[in-house]
């Protein structure tokens, strides 16, 4: 299943304070359902912002998540970025698709 990295900026203020409880009980239920696989703040950015790795069959699904995450209803994210990602290295490897480009196969012999 495809691996996508989601960037979330918010705006400070009251509505953030309000929805961020939502917005984890959120984040947990997709974390017990399998579909994110970690999430958590940046650090040192001028906006609130978080950063979540999510699994989906597609592109709509993990748009589908995101339009069911409470900041997302209540019109907290105002900057959202969404990239596939193949985590062929690493403790996510698992989850990638383990089609190495060619110029690395030399170095990874099957």
């Amino acid at each position: 299943m495809p691996v996508y990295l989601v960037r979330m900026d918010h705006p400070d203020g009251e509505g953030w304070g309000q929805h961020v409880a939502a917005h984890v009980l959120y984040l947990r239920r997709l974390i017990q359902e399998g579909s994110l696989l970690a999430s958590g703040p940046l650090k040192g950015t001028p906006l609130r912002s978080g950063f979540l790795i999510m699994k989906g069959a597609n592109r709509q699904e993990i748009d589908a998540m995101i339009s069911g995450d409470p900041f997302a209803s209540e019109g907290l994210i105002c900057d959202l970025r969404i990239e596939e990602w193949d985590p062929l290295f690493g403790c996510l490897s698992n989850h990638a698709t383990g089609k190495l480009p060619q110029e690395l196969k030399s170095l990874f012999p099957s």
